[in-house]
């Protein structure tokens, strides 16, 4: 017999995951062409040519052993240093080799600082709308997590009731921004306040609270938007980064974290660090593909097709009389729903044959998540679908 909490995990498995099946099924039945699937995150731009031409030239040159080899668990010591030079670079920071610890994609760099982190019953702060396997991620290691509620205005995180809901307990804050599923860029200034909140709530609590920063999105953002390199404002923060959708490498898992040296016992937290990536079953990052990204560390997808796909389905989606914030960076457009239960308007898209996410996986129930890193000319095709639906229910 599997474990309790194993049998809940599978009884409540991911809505996404679940859609992206169903999608799967659907085309069976009815066609691929006649189905529209706005459900998981896979980037449709393809990886920059450099990507496969460094993986050629790593085969074709380096030792085998290298390449193919166990190395130190925080990963190969050139690729660490090459990937801190272009952090300082790109953000003025001033990070080395010792800060960066390579990982299984973001999520794998997730769970190996909160395993790092958190004992059972420590609270993890996180800001509705949120990437729902935070819930799991934080409960693998017993931790309780915390939902401030959403700011549906414009889905900048709700600094009142945030700062009410931080507590002794409060080992933890994870942050996401560009934000899946919003797309919403957290301002500088929602930035700073954020973290004078922290800095006074260390102070009274006399803790170390860290602020997680999950930034897959990162250069996926449009219209000249800034993302702020949070750990300029607090010094307790972590960045968890991948590869996967700035380079369109989603399977491959590579990410790394970046801890600094200003953190509250970074020896410790390093080498604890260390010791979780091992024990996690992780053991280290994968060795070819560390090697690629690290001669492809600036390289960059074209951004301006999904820039094409935003448009399209934004503008669109407005004049048949959906609500939606416009996304400023990732894949996502966030829409309210047309009826109070998301599920239920998500049930009805289906009937259309699109399949759209509802917004209760993340934490905000009445919306959904759509996916727009799909082929531009699926967007044209499922737009009647969409104005239908409108229709429907009387716009």
């Amino acid at each position: 017999m599997i474990s309790d909490k194993m049998s809940g995990l599978v009884k409540n498995s991911s809505v996404i995951r679940a859609m992206f099946e169903e999608g799967k099924r659907l085309a069976g039945i009815y066609g691929a062409e006649n189905v529209f699937d706005f459900s998981l995150g896979n980037p449709s731009v393809e990886p920059p040519v450099k990507i496969k031409e460094a993986l050629l030239q790593i085969l074709n040159e380096e030792s085998p052993n290298l390449v193919h080899g166990y190395m130190n668990n925080s990963g190969y010591e050139d690729v660490r240093a090459a990937i801190a030079e272009s952090i300082n670079h790109n953000f003025g920071t001033l990070f080395h080799g010792e800060n960066i610890i390579m990982t299984v994609g973001a999520a794998g760099g997730l769970n190996v600082i909160l395993k790092t982190l958190l004992n059972p019953g420590d609270e993890v702060v996180v800001f509705a709308p949120f990437f729902g396997e935070y819930r799991n991620y934080v409960s693998n290691f017993d931790g309780q997590l915390i939902a401030v509620s959403p700011n549906t205005i414009d889905f900048q995180p709700n600094l009142v009731e945030f700062e009410h809901k931080l507590s002794p307990k409060t080992k933890a804050v994870i942050i996401n921004t560009p934000n899946n599923p919003t797309g919403v860029v957290y301002s500088e200034k929602t930035i700073k306040e954020l973290a004078l909140i922290l800095d006074k709530k260390q102070k009274e609590f006399r803790t170390s609270i860290y602020l997680i920063s999950d930034e897959p999105y990162r250069e996926l953002v449009y219209d000249g938007v800034e993302v702020p390199y949070l750990t300029k404002y607090y010094d307790n923060t972590i960045v968890g980064y991948s590869f996967s959708k700035s380079l369109s490498l989603p399977g491959e898992r590579i990410g790394y974290l970046v801890i600094p040296s200003e953190v509250d016992d970074f020896e410790q937290m390093i080498q604890a660090a260390n010791v979780a990536n091992r024990i996690l079953g992780y053991v280290n990052a994968p060795s070819l593909i560390q090697r690629a990204v690290a001669k492809c560390i600036d390289a960059k997808v074209d951004v301006e097709i999904y820039n094409r796909n935003r448009e399209l389905l934004y503008n669109n989606l407005l004049e048949y009389g959906y609500e939606c914030v416009k996304p400023q960076g990732a894949f996502y457009l966030f829409v309210k729903a047309l009826e109070e239960d998301d599920k239920a308007f998500a049930g009805r898209a289906k009937e259309h044959n699109l399949l759209i996410v509802p917004g209760s996986a993340f934490g905000c129930p009445g919306y959904c998540r759509i996916v727009y890193c799909v082929d531009y000319n699926m967007i044209e095709r499922s737009l009647p679908k969409f104005k239908k639906l409108a229709q429907e229910y009387g716009l």
